[in-house]
C-alpha cells in the first residue's frame, strides 16, 4: 500500500519555495540571451546541471543504463528549454510564463490520447475555457513580439510530453537517474544542434565565445533546475498532488516580480485576464481530477 503523506505542511513550503526561486531560471535565462544565442544559453544550463548531478546520482547509488524513453525526453527538454530561451529574449518573464501554463491543459488532453485516462466534459471544457486564455495572451504578444510569443507554446507541448514519458519512467528507476539522463540527452542534442546550425549562420542556435559572466549565469541556471527540481520531488513525497498543483502558479507572480524589478516589464490589462482564465482552468482541472480520484470516476 502507498504511503499517505503525513507531513502536508511541510510539502506545501517545499511547494512554494520551489515555485518562487524557478523563475530565477528564465531570469538568468534572459540575461544570457542578451550576449549568446537561445541554444548556447539552454546547452549550458544542461552542462552545469549534468555536472552538478553526475556525483550524486553514483554516490546515492542510481547510477543506469539509459534508454531510448531517457533520450526521448532528452530531445523534448532540451527543444522545450530552446524555445522558451528564444522567446524570453524578447518578451518579458511574466507573459512567457503565462502562455506557458497551457501546459497543465495540454497534458490533461494528452493524458487522455495517449495513455488513455478519461477526461470527462467538465474537466474538458474547462481545457477549451484554458485555451480561450491561452488565445486572450497570444493575441497581443503576437502583434509585440512576432512569432516568438508563441514559442511558450511549444515548451508547453513538449514539456507536457516529457511527463508523459516521466510517468511511465519514474516506475522503472529513480528519479535522480532519470533528471541526470534527460540533462545528457538534452544536452547532446542542443551540442548537435549548435554544431549544425554554427555554420550555417541559424541564429538561434548558434555557438560563440563566452567569458566568465556567461559562465556563471549557466552554473546558476543549472543548480537553480537543480535544487528547484529536489525540492518538487520532496514536495510530493510530503503531500497530496491536488494540494500542491495549483501552487505551481506561483510561479507567474514571482517571475511577475522579477520581471518589474530587474526590467521594469509589467503585464498590460489584457494579459492579465487571459492569465486569469488560464489559472482558473488549470485549478478546477486539478481539483476536478483529485475529487474524481477519491470517486473512482471521469467525469
Amino acid at each position: 500500500m502507498q504511503r499517505v503523506p503525513d507531513t502536508p505542511a511541510a510539502g506545501v513550503i517545499l511547494m512554494t519555495v520551489a515555485m518562487l526561486i524557478a523563475p530565477f531560471m528564465d531570469l538568468f535565462a534572459k540575461l544570457l540571451t542578451e550576449t549568446v544565442s537561445p541554444g548556447q544559453a539552454a546547452l549550458g544550463r544542461f552542462v552545469a546541471q549534468t555536472a552538478i548531478l553526475l556525483p550524486m546520482v553514483v554516490g546515492f547509488g542510481q547510477w543506469c543504463r539509459p534508454g531510448r524513453l531517457h533520450a526521448l525526453a532528452g530531445v523534448l527538454l532540451g527543444t522545450a528549454l530552446l524555445a522558451i530561451n528564444a522567446a524570453l529574449q524578447v518578451m518579458p518573464i511574466a507573459n512567457a510564463l503565462a502562455i506557458f501554463f497551457a501546459e497543465p491543459l495540454i497534458l490533461t488532453l494528452l493524458s487522455a490520447f495517449i495513455l488513455g485516462e478519461g477526461i470527462g466534459w467538465r474537466r474538458l471544457s474547462a481545457v477549451l475555457a484554458g485555451l480561450v486564455g491561452v488565445l486572450v495572451v497570444l493575441r497581443p504578444n503576437i502583434d509585440a513580439f512576432g512569432i516568438a510569443a508563441a514559442y511558450p507554446l511549444v515548451t508547453a507541448f513538449c514539456f507536457a510530453c516529457y511527463l508523459i514519458i516521466t510517468r511511465v519512467m519514474t516506475r522503472r528507476g529513480g528519479k535522480l537517474a532519470l533528471q541526470f539522463w534527460t540533462g545528457v540527452f538534452a544536452m547532446l542534442t542542443l551540442a548537435v544542434a549548435g554544431l549544425v546550425g554554427t555554420p550555417l549562420g541559424i541564429a538561434g542556435i548558434t555557438l560563440g565565445p563566452m567569458g566568465w559572466y556567461e559562465a556563471g549565469l549557466m552554473l546558476a541556471m543549472g543548480v537553480t533546475a537543480g535544487v528547484s527540481h529536489q525540492l518538487l520531488v520532496h514536495a510530493f513525497a510530503r503531500a497530496e498532488a491536488g494540494a500542491l498543483a495549483p501552487l505551481q502558479y506561483l510561479e507567474i507572480l514571482s517571475g511577475t516580480l522579477i520581471g518589474l524589478f530587474v526590467f521594469g516589464d509589467f503585464p498590460d490589462a489584457l494579459t492579465w485576464t487571459g492569465t486569469a482564465i488560464i489559472v482558473a482552468a488549470g485549478i478546477y482541472v486539478f481539483q476536478r481530477e483529485r475529487t474524481l480520484a477519491r470517486q473512482g470516476g471521469t467525469a
